[in-house]
């Protein structure tokens, strides 16, 4: 099960996400969630193809704050991180990962798209192949079904 904080926050990332889509940019977005489990420190649309939401915020997360103040926050986002961005979060130390889509689901809608070449590479094995251990939450069927629908819509148009 869930915890409930998890979901209001997975819901904030999509109205991120919803704000990149409407700037031109990808759908996806990604929030760091202070270890109170209720301050929202930062949030993050994708910018283009390489400064994805989670690599632009965790490398923002990790010149802000310690790396001890890191490892107990989360990174909440709409959709399982790539390679890319589970690194990113890796260095930058956050302990904490929720996601609301898986990134196969995301391959599902994108197919071979050139914007989008998604690999097959899941964030638990890029994190658990380092020296920390990372809780990881996703993906969350609560808000599969929003976060599926503004993906719908945006490749939909892209093809």
């Amino acid at each position: 099960m869930i915890p409930n904080w998890f979901i209001p926050h997975l819901l904030q990332a999509n109205e991120v996400a919803r704000r990149a889509m409407a700037s031109g940019a990808h759908p996806f977005g990604a929030i760091l969630v202070a270890p109170d489990q209720k301050t929202v420190l930062d949030e993050q649309g994708n910018l283009d193809s390489v400064r994805h939401a989670e690599s632009v915020l965790a490398a923002r997360a990790h010149a802000a704050h310690s790396a001890e103040f890191l490892w107990q926050c989360t990174l909440v986002t709409t959709v399982e991180p790539c390679a890319m961005c589970s690194g990113t979060q890796y260095w930058a130390n956050i302990g904490r990962l929720v996601y609301g889509m898986s990134e196969r689901d995301l391959l599902d809608f994108t197919g071979n798209h050139s914007e989008n070449p998604t690999m097959s590479l899941s964030s638990r094995v890029v994190l658990g192949s380092g020296q920390k251990t990372f809780e990881i939450i996703g993906p969350v069927p609560e808000v599969r079904e929003e976060i599926v629908r503004l993906h719908q819509t945006f490749w939909r148009s892209q093809a």
